[in-house]
């Protein structure tokens, strides 16, 4: 997950003056990146989501927080209410102000989404592309390829009313802020809702599920032959004789097992008065890519799993090199290489300001769109008919890593092992701020739940409720 607390925190508050530089980054410049974050999210709510300004600074803006670290002082009520944001409707550029801070811009680039610009810096360092889907229109073919729903009855054994139970019970309290609920049973839609005025059209934030977008991507390659699993990673850096960092594989990459040295708030060792590399990749307005790769080795490859976004970074530049490799416009690669392919015909997976695409947060797509990347990885990376992910992978990406203490990770998954949520053992699922897609193979289930990010503490519980109504129906079924 994105851990968007720390992106917004130190927003100026008495205490944030006084707070000394950590890892060269001064405490007014901690508010000037935080400014920049809050920007950028409010750019994409309005521009990609369609949202009301007031609606997405409420619940997607800053968070009111107290008590979560001397260095992290998050907005107080009084200090949001200071902060101004401007939206400029015709350059399409939002503008946060606060104080006498510098200012925190984001400008909205199509395709690519709303993209943070440095101080100073009128445009972003890339040449924006148009990306387009080769499909026909959705409502012209049958789900998954399209949106043309069946209306078969429910398999046999299921209760209609004990069904609608489990989506009123996702849509219980209004304080969780579910956007979307989907239930994909034997490949085919079986419960829809939607909330905050989002419909199946709507473009919905999935923060770190992105990364098992990703890993499908990394699974393409391989099945095209680029790489192996278990083959060195690519990255010219590293190949230099004596350089530590040659041993990290593919696979290392996909557990976050890298080990390199990249700062992040899920560390066991996590210092709050470090402001985390983790966070600094999204509003720093670096060359995300460069910023993940250079970082030298603080662990022996797959030896030590941690949450940090420097491996699916490096991944990505990985993908981003071999469309280039290939002669491929590296924007619509994921486009033409995966999601044409199982029926999405649109997702917004934005960049940075030097074109380098996150895949880590920032990607919008709709609640069918995600179900049906899990439906891929429910089907082995079979889609109708034609693999498209190589044999093993999807047993590759759901079991254990390795190098993590505890059996909660696998490659760019969550694993359920532990029973964390109320579904069997096997279920692995994609995980950011609010969004959730469960794959649960012995059910034959794909669940997606959307929510904004300010209710998700409620909102997961309501969920965690709802998927052990799931577990009993479907389980008294087979």
């Amino acid at each position: 997950m994105k851990l968007r607390w720390v992106l917004i925190a130190v927003i100026a508050t008495a205490s944030s003056a006084e707070l000394g530089a950590e890892e060269g980054i001064s405490s007014r410049a901690r508010v000037e990146l935080a400014l920049r974050d809050y920007a950028k999210v409010m750019c994409s709510a309005v521009f990609i989501s369609g949202r009301d300004l007031t609606e997405a600074e409420r619940d997607s803006g800053p968070l009111v927080t107290e008590n979560i670290g001397s260095s992290y002082s998050v907005f107080s009520e009084a200090d949001r209410t200071q902060a101004q944001v401007r939206i400029d409707q015709t350059q399409k550029i939002v503008t946060v102000m606060f104080r006498d801070f510098v200012p925190g811009v984001a400008r909205f680039y199509g395709d690519q989404g709303c993209v943070i610009l440095p101080p100073g810096v009128k445009d972003a360092f890339f040449t924006p592309e148009k990306v387009t889907t080769r499909l026909p229109l959705a409502d012209s073919q049958s789900w998954p390829m399209g949106d043309v729903i069946s209306r078969e009855s429910l398999p046999h054994g299921i209760d209609p009313a004990r069904l609608q139970a489990v989506a009123d019970q996702v849509f219980s309290d209004p304080a969780g802020e579910t956007v979307a609920f989907l239930v994909i049973h034997k490949g085919q839609i079986i419960a829809e809702r939607y909330g905050w005025g989002a419909s199946k059209d709507t473009l919905i934030e999935g923060w770190s599920m992105g990364k098992s977008l990703l890993a499908a991507l990394i699974g393409v390659l391989i099945k095209d032959g680029e790489f192996k699993l278990y083959d060195a990673a690519p990255v010219p850096e590293w190949q230099r004789p004596g350089d530590p960092r040659s041993k990290i594989r593919i696979a290392d990459l996909l557990r976050m097992s890298g080990g390199l040295h990249f700062t992040a708030p899920r560390d066991p060792d996590f210092s709050p008065d470090v402001f985390p590399d983790h966070v600094y990749v999204y509003n720093g307005a670096v060359n995300i890519y460069e910023f993940a790769y250079a970082r030298p080795l603080q662990f022996p490859p797959n030896t030590e799993g941690r949450y940090r976004n420097c491996d699916p970074l490096t991944l990505a530049f990985i993908v981003q090199q071999t469309a280039k490799k290939r002669g491929e416009n590296y924007l619509s690669f994921p486009q033409r290489a995966l999601l044409d392919r199982i029926g999405i015909r649109k997702m917004v997976l934005e960049t940075d300001s030097y074109g380098n695409i996150f895949f880590t947060g920032n990607n919008y797509g709709t609640a069918r769109d995600w179900g049906r990347l899990g439906l891929l990885y429910l089907q082995d990376g079979i889609w109708q008919g034609e693999r498209i992910l190589p044999e093993g992978f999807v047993d590759f990406v759901r079991t254990p890593a390795p190098g993590w203490k505890q059996p909660v990770y696998g490659g760019l998954f969550w694993l359920n092992a532990t029973g964390q949520w109320n579904l069997p053992h096997d279920a692995f699922y994609m995980s950011g701020e609010g969004g959730k897609v469960f794959i649960v193979p012995s059910l034959d289930l794909v669940i997606v739940r959307m929510g904004h990010e300010s209710g998700q503490e409620v909102g997961l519980k309501q969920l965690n409720v709802a998927l052990g109504q799931l577990s009993a129906l479907f389980g008294s079924a087979h």
